[in-house]
Formats: C-alpha cells, sequence, structure tokens
C-alpha cells in the first residue's frame, strides 16, 4: 500500500514502482506480527484471499499470470493498483480487511507503530528518515520551538515540572 523500490534485484514482491523505502523495509511484515494486534495468526489467510481476488481481477481483465509466483505478485505495478482500489471501494465484499491492512501498512512508514520512537530513530527507520522526522534533543526529548500554525497554543501551567509533567 505504500509502494517503494526493490530490495534486491531479484525483488518479486515489490514492483519497485517508486524511489525510496515502502512500507516492506519500512516494517510493515513486523507490524502486522505484532502479537498485540492478534492478526499475525490470519495471515496466511489474507493473502489466500488477496491472491484469490488477484486471480479473478486477472481472468476479468485478460491478464496472463505467471504459476510460479504467487497470483498479486504475479500482476503488474498498474493492476496491483487497480485491484488495491477495488478491494478498498466502500461496499467491497471484505472491505474492513483490506482497509485494516492498508491502515498497518501507512502506519508502519509513517509512524514506525511497531518501534519506540526513540529507537526507530537510532535504526534510522525508513519511513521516518524519509518524512524527515527530526531527531530528539541531545537528552533524547522533542521539543518543537516552532509552534505549530506559527503560534503557541496555550500557556504552561503554573505548576509544571522541569521535565513537563503536571504538579
Amino acid at each position: 500500500m505504500v509502494p517503494g523500490e526493490k530490495r534486491h534485484s531479484g525483488d518479486l514482491a515489490i514492483e519497485g514502482a517508486a524511489p525510496g523505502p515502502g512500507a516492506v523495509q519500512a516494517g510493515a511484515i513486523e507490524l502486522l506480527n505484532l502479537p498485540e494486534l492478534g492478526i499475525g495468526v490470519l495471515l496466511p489467510e489474507l493473502a489466500l484471499l488477496v491472491n484469490t481476488r488477484a486471480l479473478a481481477y486477472a481472468a476479468t481483465h485478460g491478464r496472463v499470470l505467471l504459476p510460479t509466483r504467487p497470483p498479486f505478485v504475479a500482476l503488474r505495478f498498474t493492476d496491483r493498483t487497480a485491484l488495491a482500489g477495488e478491494l478498498l471501494t466502500p461496499g467491497a465484499p471484505d472491505r474492513q480487511l483490506y482497509v485494516l491492512l492498508a491502515l498497518f501498512a501507512a502506519a508502519a512508514f509513517d509512524t514506525a507503530a511497531h518501534l519506540h520512537t526513540t529507537e526507530a530513530i537510532r535504526q534510522r527507520h525508513p519511513g521516518l528518515a524519509w518524512i524527515g522526522f527530526p531527531a530528539p534533543d541531545a537528552d533524547g526529548l522533542w521539543r518543537f520551538p516552532d509552534y505549530s500554525y506559527g503560534r503557541r497554543l496555550a500557556s504552561e501551567h503554573p505548576l509544571t515540572t522541569p521535565g513537563g509533567h503536571p504538579a
């Protein structure tokens, strides 16, 4: 759902349709397999469902798929994109499942949701690096001297501790 460059020259799963990292490089598979999400055990069935839909798409659009590749992987990028559009269309069968997969892919890329933020920064998480997420200050805390919308939204409470906590 977040396309990126191939991980290596023989990479079949990632089409290489965009420069830079994509959801897979950013940890989407790791995020989907987090025990806290509880969906890792469903991934083989979801892959089967996606591949079944890819076969149906190929049949209705006159696409010939290589039998040595999973059906979704065998589709060209433009066809993968069109199929994703169909799967995510309101009212589509199983749409909620595909929306969750898309959200988790985006979360892995945009937020490194499977990692603690400081660990993600230390590892140079590809999604956070790609979007220019700032490193913390020398003490490991993030401070933003330029306020959102260009102005301070609220005054600090007078009893706030030096660490930023309410007294």
